[in-house]
């Protein structure tokens, strides 16, 4: 009999503004001496960029990120030139060029900001789908779909959860609500109010989070039912109560930032309770092995597999490996093994507690693996019998969609996820006290900055507006469910082989959405 499909309660979206007073926008807008505050700039404009008070005779700071710039000129509302004192200023911001990388390009962390804050894609014209780095799914664009193929019906009417267990082996039919779950980041990696907020969020977006291989810290438990335990080359803190616990129990086999090294945690985080709970020495550098040395073989691998189900009959198995050369062969000898997730981690994700010399990109990019797996394991018939999962890299709501269309059915978000709870990037999250905004630290003094509630809603704001542009994409292409658009590659182009003129249309479109 079919399973009668249940829609899905999304959550509301709870505003969770800027801890800063001045959130960084794409434009400055300055207000000379001469301004009367007579409140016309704030009458004037549908954005909320000048707030007043009507009680007070003054108008407070503009707040710049909610400018949209220039392209208010030809409108009614142009504060610029309605200011009868003439006492204002436009102007790009030239902070934007110290901001961000080529992955991570500053209006891409602005837009996310923007996601985080509002639950709602930017107003502000800036490109926060593709980054600049020629590479990768910056070179990839959905086609123009056919208008007749658009079906207008409600995000509330569009499936995007993803089931975790298809292998019909009485487990729990696990599934999650968006294609998307937190990948592991560890405590000791990441400060504590992070980690509870991640869990949270996954709460009410009835998805899941991971707790890297740093241990179950105690305040976790209550998030139990959405919680991955992680166990990895160090076994740091892998109990056999986190275990039983656990829905779904990760071998991390090995990551795609550094192949062939196991996890690194410098001495600078390795706190006291961090030591507490990794049973290890304050103070002290953590350095994982690299492999399992239990594990040769993919009978030893087995081996591994059925411990975990052995210890846990309810939880689903996932196996986190890099991405070899031969992806398409782990791929499917761990679905012999009896795995229900298979997890490739591409090189372009980070990892943030390790030195500067782990960080390479030394694996296969995982635009290259995923459909090299998806038709291995298609071939072998296997394919609607494993969840293929997928990381590195995959910073937006379109790189999810590409993801999925090239063979993908979800995939694991780490980064966006720091920079939804305002990360800059600065690159110094393997220090301890090197963190400008109190998320990759352990130094409860930096951590505090923070909130787990506000950290909750951010995320789960952001989650939000990715479902949003999720939805608008497959009722573009006439689909209901995003299962549909798991291997359409067909849906993809790549700019470096399409003529000058065609590449030139399909970049001067805007990408935020296609």
């Amino acid at each position: 009999m079919e399973k009668t499909q249940v829609k899905p309660t999304l959550p509301q979206v709870l505003e969770a503004p800027s801890r800063f007073r001045n959130p960084i926008g794409k434009y400055i807008i300055k207000r000379s001496p001469d301004c009367t505050a007579c409140g016309l700039c704030a009458r004037l404009c549908p954005y909320g960029v000048h707030p007043h008070y009507d009680n007070y005779s003054a108008v407070l700071r503009p707040r710049m990120d909610r400018c949209i710039g220039f392209s208010c000129r030809d409108t009614d509302h142009y504060c610029i030139d309605h200011c009868p004192q003439k006492a204002l200023t436009l102007a790009p911001n030239p902070l934007l060029k110290t901001l961000g990388d080529y992955r991570w390009t500053a209006e891409m962390l602005l837009g996310h900001w923007v996601m985080a804050e509002t639950g709602e894609v930017p107003t502000v014209d800036m490109e926060y789908s593709t980054g600049n780095s020629g590479g990768g799914f910056d070179r990839m664009r959905f086609k123009t779909p056919d208008p007749g193929s658009y079906i207008d019906v409600p995000d509330e009417e569009i499936d995007t959860s993803v089931v975790l267990n298809r292998r019909g082996d009485g487990r729990p039919e696990l599934a999650i609500d968006i294609p998307c779950y937190g990948g592991g980041m560890s405590f000791g990696s990441t400060a504590l109010p992070m980690l509870i907020g991640r869990a949270r969020a996954a709460v009410q977006l009835n998805t899941l989070t991971c707790t890297g291989e740093g241990g179950y810290h105690d305040k976790i438990i209550p998030y139990a039912a959405h919680v991955i335990t992680q166990v990895a080359t160090g076994l740091f803190g892998v109990r056999e109560d986190t275990i039983k616990r656990a829905p779904m129990v990760e071998f991390k086999y090995a990551q795609g930032a550094k192949p062939g090294l196991g996890g690194h945690l410098l001495g600078d985080k390795v706190t006291r309770d961090v030591a507490a709970i990794r049973q290890t020495v304050i103070g002290n550098a953590l350095f994982s092995p690299f492999p399992f040395h239990s594990v040769y073989s993919v009978e030893d691998h087995k081996k591994h597999v059925d411990w975990i189900k052995q210890m846990n009959p309810q939880a689903l198995v996932s196996v986190k490996v890099s991405t070899p050369t031969d992806s398409d062969m782990v791929a499917v000898g761990s679905y012999y093994a009896g795995a229900h997730v298979i997890h490739f981690d591409g090189s372009y994700g980070g990892t943030g507690a390790a030195p500067d010399i782990a960080k390479k990109n030394i694996a296969m990019p995982i635009e290259y693996a995923i459909p090299r797996v998806h038709r291995f394991l298609t071939d072998e018939g296997v394919r609607d019998k494993v969840c293929l999962i997928v990381s590195g890299g995959i910073r937006s709501a379109m790189d999810v969609a590409k993801a999925i269309a090239l063979g993908a059915d979800g995939v694991v978000i780490g980064t966006a996820e720091m920079v939804a709870v305002e990360c800059v990037r600065c690159g110094k999250c393997e220090s301890g006290r090197g963190c400008p905004r109190g998320i990759a630290t352990t130094d409860p003094e930096l951590g505090i900055m923070i909130t787990e509630e506000w950290a909750q809603r951010r995320i789960v704001n952001m989650y939000l507006a990715w479902r949003r542009q999720w939805c608008e994409l497959l009722r573009r292409f006439g689909m209901r469910t995003i299962k549909e658009l798991t291997g359409r590659s067909d849906l993809l182009v790549h700019l470096d082989y399409l003529e000058e003129t065609e590449r030139q249309s399909y970049l001067c479109r805007s990408g935020n959405l296609l």
